[in-house]
């Protein structure tokens, strides 16, 4: 047979059920179903009869962690049948396809009719499923384009894109990140999740060569996916994070703006940075440290030069509020013979990657000649951990990783060359669960993030990492948060963000932005404003630029530009005790931070491709601007809901309307039945206590509104041992139209004294105030 040879199942002969999996056994391979819960199956095929080890390092949890839910089989002379409380999945005899149904027997997902998995001796595979009309998808990850993904080829291969116009833009395919995730829903009848469980290159052809046909290939590995239903995206999306992994609960801080450039150096430039933020009054709370601050770039080392005392400028930018975070990339310097510390031990411990002639891979990186570290072995991830002891004792507080596809050039950085890859037949790991390159290129980054986060909790084991990311695969947001990478300064890089955060959010990552007046070039004074607008609600939330680019620190576009931004950082820290509740919803749940409207409204048909608008939870909706010289646009109010204007608190009607929005507007909307809890100002997240809150209360239709605060000490692990608390918020109207409000709150945690402002917003537009001198577990007042 050639290895491009196509090989079929052939007939089913015979099946066998073993607890919660069945097992299929055909003529010419095998198939594994497991129920591991009422929503979540897991589709396995072994064409050669054999499934593949579970490696260490599995970005799904183990079969053996799910409870399980009770089925039944059902057969008849074409198909086999798992019947659930939830769905059923048959298994047709005669080539080993699939169908998913509902409870009420609607196919959700379907094999074509016309040809079952197909698989190849070279380890190619194939899985052709129907593309019904009317179904919307969404999630792959890190994508550029529209909000729904319909029509749309994408390949999952982690690359560093070369040209960032073109390959970082609306039409890009592969950039950075590799999620093979993708939700489907079809109006008033549910949706699914389908995870493709495979490491290797793979593409996801959702309807571009064949309209009605979505195509799953792979060049190595099981063709091993995990399917999730649910009525809405919320269950799919918590049946998928229950798979892949939450969010860890970030240290409050990292909540804040970050400023960011390539490259603040030397150390008297980093302080004027800082000092100009304070004395303009414009909140900010991290500093990036790009490549320069290293030694000859290379890692974990500081340029004594341009820091001749990391320490004491920690320090000092400690007592201002400010925290540093200092990148890091996989390509340690090639410098035999040298004292280079990292290189030396882990060329003695052969800690790197070895091409076939048994010495360490080299490629071109900022240090020049360049070898990495094989992170597929527990014990260089441990290593490599380690390693970031000397920058936490320099003051150091988070990790930004970068350059982690791996991005490697065929000639020294600076000089016009190719990229490369390491040969895709290289062996990493080790002997005992041996890969090769070709399965652990998308999980390179992945694995190097793991490594550096669990590295951050046992240097600090009561302090919570933060870890910044450009490279991942599925599940990255277990071990870092995530930026889109090298976005330009272009209108249409603005506006492509917010469908790009918002699918992000859907494939389970949460914690991401993009760089606030796009990377490379000059965005020029509008462009910034407008860009803050949306970064000021973006999870995290960092400006950033490169090399070369003018300076676009705030204050350099201007006095009306500069006061937009204090505008909306300010807003941003106000709302923290409501964005931080959402990540600590975000952690348990998977719920996103930012989500489309869709994630709430999907039955409202037109949120279903509605890309220009996007939720901070469920209370808050964004209209961004998003072209030059506008000064209003049009705005989608998704039904059913009540809506305010944020900015008068007064209601608006809809569902369209004509948005004002000059320079310093952003439109921006609260739903009705919200409360949003708000902080005072601060210039970082602990300047002060929450010793001040105000409840922003906006009525629904019924006179009901509800929200929640949660708050623990926002930086140690003492949550974990119960050391939080949560105040659940209720409102009521009786038909004597008077409000009660009350509260609740439950957990260990005290916080401050303070009294509590409560501004309620009816829908008849009078808007009360009243004012509760001490914050108590429990109380109720009347308005």
């Amino acid at each position: 047979m050639s290895v491009n040879e196509k090989v079929a199942l052939g007939r089913l002969e015979r099946f066998e059920r073993s607890g919660q999996q069945v097992l299929f056994i055909f003529a010419a391979a095998r198939l594994a179903v497991t129920v591991l819960e009422n929503g979540l199956l897991r589709v396995r095929y072994a064409p050669q009869g054999q499934f593949r080890p579970r490696r260490s390092w599995a970005v799904a949890r183990d079969d053996q962690e799910f409870a399980g839910s009770d089925f039944s089989i059902e057969e008849n002379s074409e198909t086999i049948k798992l019947k659930t409380a939830c769905l059923e999945i048959a298994v047709r005899r005669g080539d080993g396809g699939i169908e998913l149904r509902d409870a009420s027997g609607r196919v959700m997902l379907q094999d074509a009719p016309e040809q079952g998995p197909e698989f190849a001796a070279s380890g190619r595979l194939r899985s052709l499923k129907v593309l019904p009309t009317g179904e919307y998808y969404y999630g792959f990850g890190e994508r550029t384009g529209l909000l729904d993904k319909r029509g749309y080829r994408y390949t999952c291969w982690n690359v560093d894109p070369v040209d960032n116009n073109l390959d970082h833009g609306p039409g890009a395919d592969n950039m950075y990140q590799s999620i093979p995730f993708y939700m489907a829903l079809r109006p008033g009848e549910g949706g699914f999740g389908l995870f493709l469980n495979n490491t290797f290159k793979s593409v996801f052809d959702v309807g571009n060569s064949k309209i009605d046909r979505l195509a799953i290939e792979a060049e190595g590995g099981e063709l091993d996916y995990y399917l999730f239903y649910g009525p809405d995206p919320a269950t799919i999306l918590s049946l998928y994070t229950s798979l892949t992994g939450h969010t860890p609960l970030p240290p409050r801080w990292a909540l804040g703006y970050h400023q960011s450039r390539w490259s603040y150096y030397p150390e008297e430039r980093v302080r004027e940075i800082a000092r100009q933020f304070r004395e303009r009054s414009i909140p900010a709370e991290v500093i990036h440290l790009d490549i320069d601050y290293m030694d000859g770039y290379r890692v974990f080392t500081w340029d004594n030069r341009r820091f001749p005392d990391p320490a004491r400028f920690s320090r000092d930018l400690a007592e201002q509020g400010f925290k540093l975070v200092t990148i890091i990339d996989p390509g340690v310097k090639y410098e035999p013979g040298g004292d280079f510390a990292v290189f030396n031990e882990g060329l003695e411990k052969d800690y790197f990657i070895a091409g076939k002639d048994g010495q360490p891979f080299q490629g071109y990186v900022w240090p020049d000649d360049s070898v990495f570290p094989d992170f597929a072995r527990a014990e260089v991830r441990r290593w490599w951990g380690d390693l970031h002891k000397s920058l936490l004792e320099s003051g150091v507080r988070g990790i930004w990783n970068d350059m982690n596809e791996p991005s490697i050039s065929s000639v020294p950085f600076g000089q016009a060359g190719p990229h490369i890859e390491i040969p895709g037949d290289t062996l990493q790991g080790n002997r005992a669960e041996p890969a090769t390159h070709a399965e652990i290129h998308n999980i390179y980054g992945w694995l190097e993030d793991m490594a550096t986060y669990q590295g951050l909790r046992r240097l600090r084991p009561n302090e919570r990492p933060f870890v910044l990311t450009r490279a991942g695969y599925a599940g990255i947001q277990r071990w870092a948060a995530v930026w889109t990478g090298d976005n330009s300064s272009v209108w249409e890089h603005l506006e492509m963000a917010i469908a790009q955060l918002a699918n992000l959010a859907l494939s389970g990552v949460s914690f991401a932005g993009t760089d606030i007046g796009g990377f490379w070039g000059s965005s020029g004074p509008e462009l910034w404003a407008r860009w803050i607008q949306l970064g000021a609600f973006s999870p995290f939330c960092r400006g950033h630029a490169a090399d070369g680019t003018p300076n676009k620190e705030p204050w350099e576009w201007g006095e009306e530009v500069e006061a937009i931004v204090r505008k909306y950082l300010e807003l941003r820290y106000r709302l923290m005790p409501y964005l931080y509740s959402l990540f600590e919803e975000n952690s348990r749940t998977g719920t996103p931070v930012l989500r489309p409207p869709l994630f709430h409204f999907w039955q409202d048909t037109t949120t279903l491709q509605l890309g220009d608008e996007v939720m901070l939870g469920e209370a808050l909706l964004l209209a961004p601007v998003y072209r030059p010289g506008l000064d209003r646009r049009l705005v989608y109010l998704p039904q059913p809901a009540n809506w305010y204007d944020f900015w008068t608190g007064l209601p608006v009607s809809g569902p369209y309307l004509v948005a004002m929005a000059p320079l310093d507007t952003l439109p921006l909307f609260v739903r009705g039945g919200s409360i949003v809890p708000f902080g005072p100002v601060m210039q970082y997240s602990d300047e002060r206590p929450l010793d001040q809150l105000t409840l922003e209360i906006y009525l629904d239709q019924n006179g009901q509104a509800s929200g929640q605060l949660y708050e623990d000490d926002g930086l140690s692990f003492d949550y974990e041992q119960g050391q939080s608390c949560r105040t659940a918020y209720l409102v009521n109207t009786n038909s004597g139209g008077q409000v009660r409000i009350s509260a609740n709150r439950t957990g260990n945690f005290q916080p401050p004294t303070r009294p509590v402002e409560i501004r309620l917003h009816p829908l008849t537009g009078d808007i009360r105030i009243a004012r509760l001198e001490r914050d108590e577990n429990q109380w109720e007042i009347e308005l």
